[in-house]
């Protein structure tokens, strides 16, 4: 099955070590990043979507960060 995941953090360090965490982890980069102001905490928001091939049949019980 193929998972995807979208990860997102505040424009820091967090959110690359967020990411390179996910691609050790086998993970791709799907698509282009985004960024965008978050409004109502004034902070500027990065987001990368990443998938997976793994074994077996998805459920909405998957929890994707196990993978």
């Amino acid at each position: 099955m193929k998972l995807y995941r979208f990860l997102s953090e505040d424009d820091t360090s967090a959110f690359c070590h967020k990411v390179t965490k996910a691609l050790n982890a086998g993970w791709a980069l799907h698509g282009d990043p985004t960024y965008a102001f978050d409004a109502a905490n004034g902070t500027m928001r990065c987001g990368q979507a990443v998938v997976k091939e793994v074994e077996g049949t998805y459920t909405p019980d998957t929890k994707l960060s196990d993978h």
